[in-house]
């Protein structure tokens, strides 16, 4: 089975996080964030992952630490299911449509870390209790600790709603490819270099 369970404890956040990467999409979520629940309920649901997550952070100081510590989390967990990477795809992309919104996502699961994330078309500051800028954090959070290339965009779009939610599910698919077994892969390393 590949899945992981993560404890992150920190002093600013206490996160205990359970991902089965070939799930049914199912979750059970809370972060104190109730906008952040709603995109990783998202996220589970359409990558197909089931995700158990219980966070608790500084909210009285604001909600950075909570965001970006749960795209570590979420990073860390993804990494750690993946495993050796032996027979996975590797990379994924997927283009989102959401009523006006169009977004996209692309992953490598390289084992370098470099996030390109490009949300400069949302005009809202917050959308619900998530401040928008920190969409960025999670982003960069997550491919930092799973040591993958993360590039999404909001291509367009009117509702901020709509943009980032958009994000999340292109994020969900993309990552969903990448991680899927290739039966013609087999055994080998999607990589010339024998290392990833």
């Amino acid at each position: 089975m590949r899945r992981a369970t993560i404890d992150r404890r920190t002093t600013e956040t206490q996160i205990q996080l359970t991902l089965k990467l070939d799930g049914k999409g199912s979750y059970d979520i809370s972060t104190g964030i109730r906008f952040l629940d709603h995109m990783l309920e998202l996220f589970a649901r359409h990558g197909g992952f089931d995700l158990r997550l219980r966070a608790t952070g500084d909210l009285d100081v604001d909600e950075h630490h909570t965001v970006e510590d749960v795209g570590i989390a979420l990073g860390e967990a993804v990494a750690q299911a993946v495993g050796s990477k032996r027979g996975i795809n590797r990379a994924g992309y997927f283009l989102m449509p959401m009523d006006e919104t169009l977004a996209l996502a692309a992953i490598d699961l390289s084992g370098r870390p470099f996030p390109v994330i490009d949300i400069s078309k949302v005009r809202a500051a917050r959308v619900g209790d998530l401040p928008v800028e920190l969409v960025q954090d999670f982003f960069e959070g997550f491919a930092n600790a799973a040591r993958a290339n993360v590039h999404v965009k909001v291509l367009y779009g009117r509702s901020s709603h709509h943009q980032i939610e958009a994000v999340f599910k292109a994020f969900a698919r993309a990552l969903r490819v990448a991680c899927s077994k290739d039966r013609q892969m087999a055994r080998m390393l999607p990589s010339t270099k024998g290392l990833l």
